[in-house]
């Protein structure tokens, strides 16, 4: 089963917050990851993302696949 690298959804309704984590591409949105990799807070002006580069390169270099969303979080990182 490949991984990939995504977002789960936390926070309450209308409030969202998501969490960056490394997960088996077949598990639910919100099942339990292999690991979690970082944040992403849209709901504050501006959005605020925290993402662990290093573990997220360790899972790239693993072979693990990054969603459209977290890619472009991605490229907006320092």
């Amino acid at each position: 089963m490949a991984v990939k690298i995504r977002l789960t959804r936390m926070g309450s309704k209308k409030h969202p917050f998501y969490r960056v984590v490394a997960a088996n591409s077949g598990s639910r949105r919100d099942g339990r990851p292999l690991e979690f990799l970082g944040y992403y807070n849209p709901m504050v002006n501006p959005a605020k993302v925290e993402i662990n580069r290093e573990k997220v390169d360790k899972w790239l270099k693993l072979g693990a696949e990054a969603t459209d969303t977290v890619r472009s979080l991605l490229k907006n990182l320092p």
